[in-house]
């Protein structure tokens, strides 16, 4: 994939994460708000409708002692009566409308004390006031010479009652006027607050602890629940006690301690679903991040492979083509020597394109697991001995050693001689690859509880971290440019790591930039 378009692919994916992500917080912030706002206006209800309820008692109680106590005075002083009426003549029909309306004023001529005040005066008396309606309908008659007439009654409708709405204004407005003298603790108490607010708050699904307190020009008063604090950021308030031209000095007022905790709960199911796709989106989204990098990964390790494949089939191709052409030359065919040893290069070359060709077989059927490994008793320090055969020339040559310390007592192991063997000498031929000076390889054995412990260290070049985390993965290769100064494909230590493994054992690395590494391989015994 182009570097280029690797990059503009994660940039869309990050921008349109991080606006998913923004608009389910966007959200989750919104549905607070809106959850905030019903709850402010059911709460500004529910202190209207208290402080309706508790006015109405309040002038209830009242009006019903002014009933009772009208009922014990019994007939009026005196009486007024005051009536009036109108006649309509309807031409179609021959019908007369008759309408009355008389209203009786009945006096106590009783001073009121009925509201128990210390004032001493005689100026507002009891009165009662009765309504009667009359409304009744005649039809004209004539007689048969046209001169007779009479009014025959079509039906009469009477109403008598009192007159509700002036009585009550009248009570009312003198009440208000004589309530601003009672004290407030006389006019409410905290148990129908609690009565009134608890009913209210229930019928509008609102299950929360919350405290109230009545408050006059900005004063606490008596009648206040024993936790409530004046914080106005968290109050809401409703007027309370207000005179016929509704002013009044008091305030109800509520608040609620654990009321964030409440609307985050109201809207929690939702969140948690929101925030699990959320989730999953993330979740989803570095998968795909992680495919994408493995998948650049890969293609990178596919170019290395196919570059020092090249590079590795090159070399003897070229040789071979070299040697072929000598052998063609007539002064070198003549020569049996010179030509045996060219046969001998074509050879060794052939040899080592095959034994390329069988490492990348041997690793495919490794991955698909065809190939048939079959394990017997063996020796390992034998294996390890006969590993070194292969390569001891190779690091004579070169100036080196390899030194020995088989300490294991015990070293009988359960693995496939070919296998195992191999996987030895690839890790010595690892090392000899990667010592620039010299290879210096010291080979330990030692017991560790019932497995045996192979240590193969080498002082040559080492590893840095970032190398020695991925040394076991299948086409890896430390990246060195275009420069193939170590020869090979990535696929010796991904062999050794699938081999060991399927002997039920374990393998790893230590290793530091300029000081060598150290293979362990650690194989139960038996």
């Amino acid at each position: 994939m182009n570097k280029k378009l690797f990059v503009l692919l994660v940039i869309l994916m990050s921008l349109s994460l991080v606006g998913i992500i923004f608009v389910q917080g966007y959200w989750i912030k919104k549905s607070v708000d809106d959850k905030e706002e019903q709850f402010s206006n059911a709460v500004s209800e529910v202190l209207t409708k208290a402080t309706e309820k508790i006015e109405d008692r309040e002038i209830k109680d009242y009006s019903d002692r002014y009933v009772n106590l009208k009922d014990s005075l019994g007939k009026p002083k005196d009486s007024h009566f005051r009536n009036f009426f109108f006649v309509d003549r309807d031409v179609n029909s021959n019908e007369v409308l008759f309408y009355s309306h008389g209203i009786l004023e009945e006096d106590y001529n009783i001073a009121s004390t009925f509201f128990d005040n210390d004032i001493s005066s005689d100026s507002t008396t009891l009165k009662n006031f009765t309504s009667k309606r009359t409304k009744t309908i005649f039809r004209e008659d004539y007689g048969l010479d046209g001169k007779g007439f009479k009014l025959s009654p079509v039906q009469t409708l009477e109403k008598i009652g009192g007159l509700s709405s002036i009585e009550k204004a009248q009570f009312d407005d003198v009440f208000r006027e004589y309530a601003k003298t009672v004290p407030i603790h006389k006019r409410v108490s905290k148990q129908e607050i609690e009565l009134i607010l608890d009913r209210e708050l229930h019928n509008r699904g609102i299950d929360i602890d919350y405290e109230y307190g009545v408050y006059s020009k900005g004063l606490p008063t008596k009648i206040r629940s024993r936790k409530f604090k004046f914080v106005g950021s968290t109050l809401y308030e409703a007027p309370i006690f207000g005179d016929s031209e509704g002013a009044t000095d008091f305030s109800l007022l509520i608040s609620f301690p654990k009321k964030k905790k409440f609307l985050i709960s109201s809207i929690l199911g939702m969140a948690i679903l929101s925030l699990v796709f959320t989730l999953v989106i993330v979740v989803a989204y570095s998968s795909a991040i992680y495919q994408l990098i493995k998948q650049k990964q890969i293609s990178e390790i596919k170019s290395d492979f196919i570059n020092n494949m090249t590079h590795e089939f090159k070399t003897p191709i070229a040789t071979i083509n070299l040697a072929v052409e000598a052998i063609k030359n007539p002064k070198i065919i003549d020569d049996k020597d010179k030509v045996l040893r060219y046969l001998q290069m074509i050879r060794d070359e052939n040899k080592r394109m095959h034994a390329q060709v069988e490492n990348v077989l041997r690793i495919s059927k490794l991955e698909k697991n065809q190939l048939d490994i079959s394990k017997d008793r063996i020796d390992a320090h034998e294996i390890i001995d006969d590993a070194i055969a292969h390569v001891e020339l190779i690091v004579g040559d070169r100036g080196g050693y390899i030194k020995t310390h088989l300490d294991a007592e015990r070293s009988d192991v359960l693995a496939n001689d070919m296998h195992f063997t191999n996987v030895i000498v690839n890790i010595l031929d690892n090392a000899i690859k990667y010592s620039p000076d010299a290879p210096k390889i010291d080979v330990f054995t030692e017991l560790a509880k019932n497995y045996i412990v192979i240590k193969i260290q080498d002082q040559g070049s080492g590893m840095s971290k970032a190398v020695l985390k991925k040394v076991f993965e299948k086409f890896y290769r430390e990246h060195t440019g275009d420069i193939h100064n170590v020869k090979g494909h990535g696929l010796g230590l991904a062999y050794v790591k699938r081999i060991i493994e399927d002997h039920q054992g374990e393998v790893y690395a230590e290793s530091e930039r300029g000081k060598g590494s150290t293979f362990y391989i650690k194989l139960p015994l038996i």
